[in-house]
């Protein structure tokens, strides 16, 4: 009788990343501000406040009036991600667990971040009406709303739609998207793009989006002026350290944030049906 064969079990070193959202995809669509000191940035909205133009009155004098400005003021919130683990763990366990720490709270950062954009996006009241499967009459119904709304639709930098994934599934199979005819970005080529643009709107798609997966999805289009984001730093600060006395690697991300709608004519929800396809 021979040896008895001894297996070898191999643990990789590197780390597979598992699935989440770990980056901000709706930053880019609001307009951002940063606090140097206070809890409350408040965004100032102003425009001629759809006056027309005036003659001149019957005693000969013009008549004048004042623009309008709106203050809209939004209040940050405390928002922290923190992980650790003993010394025994991070020794016995597989991989940089370090690194891992350090992305992991980032990860929840970025993630809250997107969250208080979608319960601000949420509140908006003007809508493509009930629930149905995206197509390009709902599309067109969304940038005509904005547009008698008198947005700047052809602003294309400044335009954006947040979808889920069933919503970019039917929009998948029209040749008016799929097609380099209409698009600037090809949908079928790789590598896969964050943005796509079409009908003159960047396309983000979001997993978090609210009532994703159900009959009755909160999809948007918006103009970035329509939405603020305010926050103590560009960036959230992250800090990451031994404890020795009590031997615990740890990791936090901070940041002081908030959203805020500035102008509700300027988003559009478009409710989708995706049941079909979760």
């Amino acid at each position: 009788m021979g040896n008895p064969v001894v297996p070898v079990e191999q643990f990789r070193e590197e780390y597979v990343a598992s699935f989440e959202q770990d980056y901000s995809m709706l930053k880019i669509g609001c307009i951002r501000e940063t606090l140097i000191k206070g809890n409350t940035a408040t965004f100032l909205v102003a425009g001629s406040g759809g006056e027309t133009a005036v003659t001149r009155g019957s005693n000969g004098y013009i008549p004048f009036k004042s623009p309008s400005n709106t203050q809209v003021s939004v209040t940050l919130n405390e928002r922290h991600a923190p992980f650790e683990m003993t010394g025994f763990d991070v020794f016995a366990n597989q991989g940089d667990q370090r690194m891992i720490l350090m992305k992991s709270s980032q990860a929840v950062m970025h993630r809250d971040i997107d969250q208080a954009i979608i319960d601000q996006l949420d509140t908006a009241t003007v809508t493509t009406g009930s629930a149905a499967t995206a197509g390009a009459d709902m599309v067109i119904k969304a940038r005509t709303k904005l547009a008698n709304a008198e947005v700047n639709i052809t602003e294309e930098d400044n335009m954006f739609a947040v979808i889920t994934a069933a919503f970019e599934g039917y929009l998948m199979q029209m040749s008016e998207f799929s097609s380099a005819d209409y698009v600037e970005v090809k949908p079928w080529a790789g590598p896969a793009k964050r943005m796509r643009r079409w009908m003159g709107v960047n396309w983000m798609v979001h997993p978090n989006l609210t009532g994703v997966g159900t009959s009755s999805e909160s999809c948007y289009m918006w103009h970035k002026n329509a939405i603020g984001h305010a926050a103590n730093s560009a960036e959230m600060k992250v800090d990451a350290d031994y404890e020795r006395k009590q031997q615990i690697s740890w990791t936090n991300a901070t940041l002081f944030h908030g959203a805020k709608i500035l102008q509700n004519s300027g988003i559009v929800k478009m409710v989708h049906d995706g049941s079909a396809y979760s």
